[in-house]
């Protein structure tokens, strides 16, 4: 099974509490195209995301990113506005 990544700079995260002097990046694991789909369209409808895109592989670990690494499963609400798949 592929799976898909959704990579975004969390602007409200970034630089401060545990992302102290760094910049907070969510990256969503997705197991199908229409799921990270979903949520790319839902990341760009919030302002405190940019920088947003699907990628195929994990972002490599980078000096001065901590990264929040989340399932789709683990996401609701209005991040779901998009999705149309079974679980909606």
């Amino acid at each position: 099974m592929s799976r898909y990544y959704v990579r975004m700079t969390d602007k409200f995260m970034s630089g401060w509490g545990v992302s102290e002097g760094k910049r907070n990046v969510l990256v969503v694991a997705c197991d199908t195209w229409e799921q990270a789909a979903a949520i790319e369209k839902a990341a760009h409808d919030r302002s405190d995301m940019q920088r947003v895109e699907i990628c195929l592989k994990p972002p490599r670990e980078r000096s001065g990113v901590l990264y929040s690494r989340k399932h789709f499963s683990d996401f609701a609400g209005d991040w779901l506005a998009y999705y149309r798949g079974e679980a909606a």
